[in-house]
This record gives structure tokens, sequence and C-alpha cells, in this order.
């Protein structure tokens, strides 16, 4: 049996980690180096950076601070926001990425996911999708979860996968930040037609929201953010709760 991964994320807005409610509201949640650290010392599986206005900023990824945050720690990470271009990944690779995170550049040009796992490996590329849920049917939005598209998020995610993404970082904007729980019906469905890991993101309030989400949301990896950063829950003893819950993870 495959180990189920925890991931924590740091959302990065002008060099500081910050966190929000359903993709707004932003508040401070400390220094992204500091915590980088702290998650990897933890026994955090990976790391994630997404630079949440780089895209609607239309700069690129901060490549000074992605190598410091790399310097500090020993685990697989995943950087994201504003990357559209070929150069792009190059040097945030260089910088000390692992994986490079796309989002809005794909919905644009779906042909960029393409090149980009040719150059540099699927295992590289993860498609982000933020997905909302309107009137029933659920649609992919970009830009930091500013802009919606026609896309159907099933669809696309079939399409990415088919593309050559090697994952796809499913973030349910209903969820995110209500710690009422992760999206496990759709994240359930979008895994069970992929032949790709989901790292479903979005929700984690409890340590039962990560097993519901292991079990009933079938993920292959589990993202969080704000309470990691606030210490409601430290990663040890999820995975400790996770273990005696008969999910296999790395210790």
């Amino acid at each position: 049996m495959l180990t189920k991964r925890i991931i924590p994320c740091l959302d990065i807005k002008e060099g500081r980690t910050v966190k929000g409610v359903n993709f707004v509201e932003l508040r401070d949640a400390g220094d992204p180096v500091e915590l980088a650290k702290i998650y990897s010392d933890q026994g955090a599986d990976e790391l994630v950076f997404l630079d949440i206005t780089a895209t609607v900023d239309k700069r690129k990824t901060l490549a000074e601070l992605v190598t410091k945050v790399a310097k500090a720690i020993n685990i697989p990470f995943t950087v994201g926001g504003g990357i559209g271009t070929i150069e792009d990944v190059k040097i945030l690779l260089q910088a000390g990425a692992d994986k490079i995170s796309i989002n809005s550049a794909a919905t644009k040009n779906p042909k960029i996911i393409n090149e980009m796992a040719r150059e540099f490996g699927s295992q590289c590329i993860v498609v982000a999708i933020d997905t909302r849920n309107v009137d029933g049917i659920d649609f992919v939005f970009t830009h930091g979860g500013r802009q919606a598209t026609v896309l159907k998020t099933q669809q696309w995610a079939k399409e990415v996968c088919e593309r050559g993404a090697g994952e796809i970082l499913l973030t349910s904007m209903d969820h995110d930040g209500t710690k009422a729980g992760f999206a496990n019906e759709i994240t359930a469905e979008i895994s069970a037609q992929l032949s790709i890991p989901v790292i479903a993101s979005g929700g984690a309030g409890k340590m039962s929201h990560f097993r519901d989400v292991f079990t009933f949301g079938k993920a292959d990896a589990a993202l969080a953010a704000s309470i990691f950063h606030f210490k409601e829950i430290p990663i040890p003893e999820l995975k400790a709760f996770l273990e005696k819950e008969m999910i296999s993870v790395r210790p």
C-alpha cells in the first residue's frame, strides 16, 4: 500500500506567508523560511510554496526566496505562482525547487503542459486546479481564484493527465480555510478517473478530516496551511493519529 503524504502549504504574498478563508481575508502567518524548516524538521513529506499574487501582479515567483527555503529543508519542494514558460521552470528548478505547479498558464495554453512534461519529465509537473461549485457544476477558477473559466473541473483534470501532468493539486475554493473538512466527493471522483496522484487541498480543520480524505476521498496526499501555521495540529501527532486509523504514512 502506498503511503499517504502530508504536505504543508506556504501561500506567499510580498515575501510573507499568508492565509485566508475562501481565498480572501488574508492574514499574516509568519516567515516562510522559518516555517519551512519547522515543517521539514517535524516530518512533513513535502512542501508546497505558492506565490498567490504572482499571476495577478504579472510578475515572477520570487526565485531568491525559493532558494532560501530550499536550503532550509530536506524534503521535496513544489513551487507555483506566475509560471508560464519553459524558462520560468528552469529558473525555479535552478533555485532549488523539485517540482513546479502551474494553473492559470495551463488553462490559457494547455499545450504548455505537454511542452513542460517533455522538457523536464512528468514527475516535475504539478497542475493546480482551483475548483468551485456553481449551480451544481464544478468549474475551474484561475488567477488565485479571482477569474472563472468555462472549464468543467472533472474534464479538465482528465485532460491535464493526458497531456503529461505528473500530479494534480485539487483545491476546493468552497472548502478553503473553512476547517469543515476536505471536498471528499469531487476528490474521490477525480482520483478514481485518473492514473496520477491527486493532492487534496482546502478545508482541513481536524485530524479526522485527513483520515476521511484518504479513505472516502481516495486522495494520495493532503495539503493544509492554517492548521499547521497556527500550531493547531502538529504534524507528528497527525501522523500518529493516521497510523492508529490504519492509514499508511511515512514516519
